[in-house]
């Protein structure tokens, strides 16, 4: 059931955030809608099956973020992607799909996807997903941020132990947060972070918040990408 445009003046942190579910699965589209709309702060204001009527609906429904399968019928999600924000810049794409092959991933982000998620996150992650997809942030999967960095950091030395005089705002950091950091760059997700290092998710979180502002960036995903860059994430 699709429902009403708010009216343009409203303020965005007076409504609720506006979500389009796209996915060619009956059943998928139904356990989202009903475990989003669980959430004080969503509604899902349309569904379509297909790339066509996802470019259709998000045109007609302006959504604040579109929920986008990649494998669809007659269109697929990255054209689609593509065509719904040349047509609606305002709107976040979240391709959230069961294939993570690079030749899908790559073409996704070039679309202007917001961010790529993988359909065995959590359903608790997703939320916050959808809520810091509107919010502008970018959103991978753990292993597709890995594969991301590791192309955008491809021109980089190989990724090797710290040097013995690491970089001024890396001395900056407390060892626990470098070894946050570190984890991070291996594109471990915060709950691994905690089991690794044997501490709570929530002090996970408190680290990366202190780490991101130690580092000046805005998310776990560029702070990756700095990690790279700087020597950290070689595996044991």
């Amino acid at each position: 059931m699709n429902k009403d445009t708010p009216p343009p003046y409203l303020p965005s942190s007076a409504r609720k955030i506006r979500v389009l579910l796209v996915d060619d699965h009956a059943v998928v589209r139904q356990g989202l809608r009903m475990f989003l709309e669980m959430q004080n702060d969503m509604e899902v204001v349309g569904e379509g099956v297909n790339g066509i009527e996802a470019v259709a609906l998000a045109a007609q429904l302006c959504p604040d973020v579109i929920l986008l399968d990649l494998m669809m019928p007659q269109m697929d999600g990255i054209e689609a992607t593509r065509r719904i924000l040349e047509s609606n810049p305002q709107s976040r794409v979240l391709i959230l799909t069961s294939f993570g092959e690079d030749d899908q991933v790559f073409p996704a982000i070039r679309a202007g996807a917001q961010g790529y998620l993988l359909k065995d996150i959590q359903p608790r992650d997703l939320v916050q997903a959808v809520r810091e997809t509107h919010q502008g942030k970018t959103q991978l999967h753990p292993e597709i941020a890995r594969r991301l960095m590791a192309a955008v950091a491809g021109e980089a030395p190989p990724r090797k132990a710290l040097p013995a005089s690491p970089p001024k705002d890396l001395q900056g950091l407390t060892e626990r947060e470098r070894e946050v950091l570190d984890l991070i760059a291996r594109g471990l997700s915060n709950r691994e972070i905690a089991d690794r290092m044997v501490i709570s998710e929530k002090t996970v979180k408190t680290h990366v918040s202190n780490l991101l502002d130690k580092l000046g960036l805005e998310d776990r995903t560029r702070a990756a990408i700095w990690a790279l860059k700087h020597g950290l994430g070689s595996e044991d």
